[in-house]
């Protein structure tokens, strides 16, 4: 009995080892989405802030 009990825990120690190797890379999976999405919404919107001004002082005529 207390032989297949320690094979439980072993199996179930395998399990719990594979579980964290799983969960470890969908978390760094997940980080890097969040990065890409930052750079892909806020590096553009950063420059929208310096080219929208530029734009508009063409179009209107100050030639800021």
């Amino acid at each position: 009995m207390d032989q297949e009990l320690q094979k439980k825990f072993d199996e179930q120690g395998v399990k719990i080892d594979a579980i964290y190797k799983s969960v470890e890379k969908t978390r760094k999976y997940f980080l890097m989405i969040i990065w890409i999405t930052v750079i892909a919404v806020v590096v553009p919107l950063i420059g929208l802030l310096f080219a929208i001004p530029k734009f508009i002082g063409i179009y209107s005529g100050l030639g800021i």
